[in-house]
């Protein structure tokens, strides 16, 4: 009869640990992770097109080109594992060089604004519009990846499924996060008297 008893109480105690609520979790965050990558390189790919179209432009900013090229070669660098998602300083430099490349994008597409040439090319407007969208993509997918994450570290920080957290070894995963919130907190300079 005791037996049973442990037998039951243990049954009743492991349905409410969150053992499964882990793992259901976990391959979420990993599928939105997934995404996030599929979007990231749909990127990457666009960019030697962008770059060979920009380069037609004669006149155009070398160091802009340049720092685009760099911050593709080194975002499609780093490689990515599983593992990425558990290890916050890898996670770190990913999210990093992803934010580089998106930088050096965003200043190709503004100075190309200054080259009518450029602009008026069928083929530039045709992968700016690409690029616009796919940016677009990286941010839903960002968002549900930050979600995923988000319901995970939840649950491995309530109680009681905590408890299970610690003895499976479940750490809280590590989310986006804006990269230079000190400039996004400062007020913009507005001066009109310059033309």
């Amino acid at each position: 009869m005791t037996r049973w008893f442990l037998l039951l109480a243990a049954v009743l105690g492991l349905s409410g640990c969150g053992y499964n609520d882990f793992q259901r979790l976990d391959e979420q965050t990993k599928s939105a992770w997934s995404e996030v990558l599929n979007q990231y390189q749909r990127r990457a790919d666009l960019v030697p097109n962008i770059v060979a179209t920009v380069k037609g432009e004669a006149a155009f900013e070398q160091e802009t080109l340049t720092r685009v090229i760099e911050a593709r070669a080194k975002a499609t660098s780093i490689q990515v594992t599983p593992e990425t998602l558990n290890d916050p300083a890898a996670f770190q430099k990913f999210q990093a060089a992803q934010g580089e490349l998106g930088s050096a994008l965003s200043r190709l597409m503004v100075v190309s604004e200054q080259y009518p040439n450029l602009k008026a090319n069928e083929g530039f407007r045709d992968l700016r519009v690409q690029l616009e969208g796919t940016e677009n993509r990286v941010t839903v997918a960002r968002n549900r990846y930050i979600q995923a994450v988000q319901a995970y570290n939840v649950l491995a920080r309530s109680f009681p499924s905590n408890l299970t957290a610690m003895v499976f070894s479940y750490q809280p995963k590590p989310a986006f996060a804006v990269t230079n919130e000190a400039t996004f907190s400062a007020p913009p300079v507005v001066d009109f008297t310059k033309k």
